[in-house]
């Protein structure tokens, strides 16, 4: 390593941006925690990595796309003409996402992975990849994709951004900006009464030229003087649709908790996670149980996938799920694939992890950071940092 490379690198590091970073790396990991939870209760309940994930996740994103033009968000409609969305509109297509993910979940687990269930691990997990490759390459078939739909922007009530002072600048600061730009404003009022005098902007005679020349020197000492105050100043910049992904994330995986803790069939998902034999034995449908479990993390992953669809505005294609589902996947292994604590931790690691990335300048490496991750944990603490350590054969 060059001498002195770290020092220069942390030098160029803006960390009067680090906390509105921070934040957004924990908005993002909410998402990935919601798809990390799919991945968890299954393996929880199967002992399977349901590969498909990531792809019912994709049709969520597309159910929450129609249903918006259902609603006129149409790319044909004039602006103009496009109504007004509301909270209701948003609920409407998170429900329908979750819905159909659901449904999507039950067919799986009923069709591909149910008769499977007593064959050899290794099957289960060659049927999931080849579930996930059906509806990815199915979906291109039928699904819209040239050129890649995106939601349309006023489907999204919420487009504001939120700025919440941490650190306040010193008081000289704030009178220095406000002096700059009153001088800058008094040069530029000179300038333009001199204007009316010239015979336009581009021939101006020594004397408009001087007053452009001052103008110009004022506009630089109030940028001046504004980056030093933003500098000084700790603040933490949210979009306010962003702030609403973190909001419906926490309050599915509160709901989730209670169902899993302090209801009959949460008890009997854990009784089937932790010996299906036995719970069979003692009367819990296990088929019940299962397709109830596919059916909450379908659910959430397309909640997900509707707020990304929604609020981030990505382009959707029949490969949408590919890579959030990576780094689900990810996030529950870094947690610890089968604990749903671990899944909604590791979420958030993650997208801390590659929010930061991106921060450090290294952008172009931000989706890179779920394999170093991944490979890091299976080198140094394979349970991940919740999970179990136990050696199970595949």
């Amino acid at each position: 390593m060059v001498p002195g490379a770290g020092l220069s690198l942390a030098a160029a590091l803006d960390f009067g941006t680090l906390p509105s970073q921070v934040v957004n790396g924990v908005l993002n990991g909410a998402i990935y925690a919601l798809i990390a939870l799919g991945y968890t209760m299954v393996y929880g309940v199967l002992r399977l990595i349901n590969f498909a994930h990531g792809e019912v996740y994709m049709l969520g994103a597309y159910t929450a796309l129609f249903v918006s033009w259902a609603y006129g968000f149409r790319p044909d409609v004039p602006p103009d003409q496009l109504p007004e969305s509301s909270l209701a509109t948003l609920l409407v297509m998170m429900l329908a996402s979750m819905a159909v993910c659901a449904t999507v979940g039950v067919l799986i687990e009923r069709f591909a992975y149910r008769p499977m269930r007593n064959q050899a691990r290794i099957s289960s997990l060659i049927t999931a990849i080849g579930v996930s490759l059906l509806l990815q390459y199915g979906g291109g078939l039928f699904l819209p994709q040239n050129p890649p739909p995106t939601m349309n922007e006023r489907v999204n009530p919420y487009r504001q951004t939120l700025e919440l002072t941490l650190v306040g600048a010193p008081q000289q600061l704030s009178e220095a900006v406000e002096a700059a730009r009153r001088e800058f404003q008094a040069a530029e009022r000179t300038f333009e009464e001199r204007l009316k005098s010239e015979k336009d902007q581009f021939n101006l005679s020594p004397e408009g030229q001087r007053l452009r020349d001052a103008k110009f020197e004022a506009e630089r000492r109030l940028r001046d003087a504004e980056s030093k105050l933003n500098s000084a100043q700790v603040t933490v910049r949210v979009g306010a649709g962003r702030l609403a992904i973190l909001v419906a994330s926490l309050l599915l995986m509160f709901l989730l908790r209670q169902l899993v803790l302090f209801t009959p069939t949460g008890r009997a998902m854990r009784a089937v996670s932790q010996d299906f034999d036995s719970a069979a034995l003692m009367g819990v449908n296990v088929d019940r149980i299962v397709t109830i479990t596919f059916v909450i993390g379908s659910a959430l992953a397309g909640a997900g996938a509707m707020m990304t669809a929604t609020f981030l505005g990505t382009s959707i294609t029949p490969y949408y799920g590919v890579l959030p589902g990576v780094k689900a996947f990810v996030a529950a292994v870094l947690g610890g694939i089968g604990n749903i604590p671990g899944a909604v931790l590791g979420g958030l690691l993650m997208g801390v992890a590659e929010t930061l990335v991106i921060w450090a300048g290294y952008s172009q490496f931000a989706d890179a950071v779920a394999f170093v991750v991944l490979i890091v944990v299976l080198l140094f603490r394979p349970g991940g940092l919740l999970g179990s350590s136990a050696v199970e054969k595949v």
